[in-house]
């Protein structure tokens, strides 16, 4: 589980395809030695496991392995060198939870239709999937690339957010541009809500 707040901004140092299985080697500023073999990191949204790591002078490399199901749903089929990634370790028990609870396991991929920048922030326009736009509330919450942020307004299957100063610049939301496409995770409550609410 995940809280939704980027704690580091990882990029893609390897791309190994492997069949049906892509695995990624990505450099990061947590220690080396408080990563774990089999630790869960999101990566832009995706729950990945760390199956090797290594060290990268002063910063460290791990490695996780997509396939299929994680190709077919996640923007992470179009990831190559260089790309820049949002990165969250799992939470921990007792950890703050700053902003909701985030599984990791992404719903969708949203494109970005709207940007408007101003007073350092940035009101951005997505348009979510007609399947998984039922969940997206007016003041709800939503992960998008792993962030966790509030929803402005909704029309539609479109939905806007408004990123602060410091999120643009800690996380990739500020290198958006119109078209671009994130992953998403709608809210876990609204998601069981509206199960609930089929089987009455």
């Amino acid at each position: 589980m995940f809280t939704g707040i980027v704690t580091d901004i990882g990029e893609v140092a390897r791309v190994d395809e492997r069949g049906a299985l892509r695995r990624l080697a990505v450099r990061c500023a947590y220690p080396l030695e408080t990563i774990a073999l089999g630790a869960s990191i999101a990566c832009s949204g995706t729950c990945l496991t760390v199956v090797a790591m290594e060290r990268d002078g002063e910063r460290a490399i791990f490695e996780v392995d997509a396939a299929a199901e994680t190709l077919a749903r996640t923007t992470v089929g179009s990831w190559s060198l260089g790309t820049r990634i949002n990165l969250e370790r799992a939470m921990k028990i007792g950890d703050e939870l700053g902003g909701h609870i985030v599984t990791g396991h992404v719903d969708g991929i949203a494109r970005l239709v709207s940007r408007e920048d101003f007073d350092g922030m940035a009101r951005l326009v997505f348009e979510a999937p007609r399947a998984l736009s039922r969940f997206i509330a007016q003041k709800g919450s939503v992960a998008l690339d792993g962030v966790s942020l509030t929803v402005n307004e909704v029309e539609g299957d479109r939905f806007s957010v408004l990123i602060i100063p410091h999120t643009l610049k800690v996380t990739t939301l500020g290198d958006r541009k119109i078209g671009d496409e994130v992953n998403i995770e709608v809210d876990l409550m609204a998601r069981y809500a509206a199960r609930l609410a089929e089987a009455l």
